[in-house]
């Protein structure tokens, strides 16, 4: 191994090609992501189309079977295996969304600004489905971020979808969105999204962040698993910090350090 004395320096040509070799390995990345991303668009989606649409003929030809054929055991369990090759099929395609939604977050370009989180939030409340029966607490002075308004509104949307659909089931519903103290000191803000949801396992919570991790089971929450590891993507682009905490039947709640707005 040589020491560092006995490392050559490089010459300005060798620097501009070292250069010139990164930025091509860049851009050879660049177009692997790309290329993935149509795979992901198009081609997998054609034999989840395939699936799908030859399921609902089969469904149309036994249909015109009679009807004391159609009610026999072998015809109901024929019908089932159909239903359940729909439905994975169905769940496939909202994992290639995920995978998409995932790329596009660490990609998309940042033009970060000053963003209310007041305005943010009312903004992403208003992109969610009517949620009439949920009660709201959204403390009047959030803070104002330094973030890109659109991945910004990208997580809000996630993080309260969430707590929408796991505190919906209670009898009062209720989303509260509230200023805390940043860890982090100066520069920084924190805020709060806390629901009165089933909550989690927090035994569970280390892959919670992950791609198409679940801690519920799909036939008591929709979703695959994919928005929290949008919302980590959006975060850590921006140097901030995204945690859950929760117990089983008390609630959720995520808690977000993001760096402030500059003044």
């Amino acid at each position: 191994m040589l020491d560092e004395d006995m490392t050559p320096d490089l010459t300005p040509d060798q620097l501009r090609a070292a250069l010139a070799a990164s930025q091509q390995q860049v851009a050879e990345m660049a177009a692997a992501q790309e290329e993935f991303l149509r795979v992901v668009s198009h081609d997998l989606r054609a034999p989840l189309r395939h699936v799908t649409s030859y399921g609902k003929l089969v469904r149309e030809v036994l249909g015109d079977l009679p009807a004391d054929v159609l009610q026999s055991p072998p015809l109901q369990e024929a019908q089932e295996f159909i239903g359940t090759m729909e439905q994975s099929a169905r769940r496939m395609a909202l994992m290639l969304d995920g995978l998409l939604a995932l790329s596009r977050a660490s990609r998309a370009p940042l033009h970060l600004q000053a963003v209310g989180l007041t305005t943010a939030v009312e903004k992403a409340r208003a992109a969610l489905p009517p949620a009439e029966a949920v009660q709201w607490h959204v403390a009047p002075d959030l803070p104002t971020l330094q973030a890109d308004p659109a991945l910004l509104h990208e997580l809000l949307v996630q993080v309260l979808g969430n707590a929408i659909k796991f505190s919906q089931r209670q009898s009062s519903p209720s989303v509260a969105v509230r200023t805390v103290p940043a860890e982090r000191g100066a520069g920084w803000a924190a805020w709060e999204v806390q629901d009165n949801g089933v909550g989690f396992n927090p035994d569970r919570a280390s892959g919670l962040f992950g791609i198409f991790q679940r801690l519920h089971r799909e036939n008591e929450f929709d979703g695959v698993g994919a928005g929290l590891a949008v919302c980590r993507t959006i975060a850590e682009r921006h140097g901030a910090h995204i945690t859950a905490t929760a117990c089983v039947g008390r609630g959720c709640t995520v808690r977000v350090e993001w760096p402030a707005a500059l003044v």
